[in-house]
């Protein structure tokens, strides 16, 4: 089973590009919390470069209580700057949803309080606010599929 990428209201449309190519080519599932800042029409995908969008699993929800109602045994872990906890130290098995929040306000704080103990954070100097979120989602994707063994998953030719 694969893992899980759920983006909490993204609104920038290239790096939910870059990202749904990150989750392409590691066999991960997209999942998009609405509202999204940009529209999903194949016009809209095709000016983003994003003519990979069909291979894609894609699931979109209207909010996150509607996400957790169509995944209620879902082991989640919550990524957002400020905590203490590394996002190397939990054991991720597949199947684990990594949830990011959007690129200017990150998730909301009524979900951490849910969640306290399912947060995790990537060390930075703490000069800027954050990494780009495609780039704060392969960080944490590629450390748990380094930690089952890269399932699936070949070195390409191409790169």
């Amino acid at each position: 089973m694969a893992f899980n990428i759920v983006l909490h209201q993204p609104e920038i449309p290239h790096n939910t590009g870059a990202i749904g190519r990150t989750c392409l080519m590691t066999g991960t599932k997209l999942h998009l919390i609405r509202p999204l800042g940009f529209y999903l029409d194949e016009k809209s995908l095709k000016r983003s470069g994003l003519d990979y969008w069909h291979k894609l699993q894609v699931r979109e929800y209207e909010n996150f209580h509607d996400f957790i109602e169509k995944n209620p045994d879902s082991n989640i872990y919550l990524v957002e700057s400020g905590t203490e906890a590394n996002y190397s130290q939990p054991k991720y098995k597949p199947g684990d949803y990594l949830v990011f929040g959007s690129e200017t306000t990150g998730l909301p704080s009524w979900l951490m309080k849910k969640y306290p103990d399912r947060i995790v954070s990537i060390p930075m100097t703490g000069e800027e606010r954050s990494l780009n979120l495609s780039v704060a989602v392969g960080i944490v994707l590629y450390e748990a599929l380094r930690q089952v063994g890269f399932p699936g998953l070949t070195y390409s030719e191409s790169v």
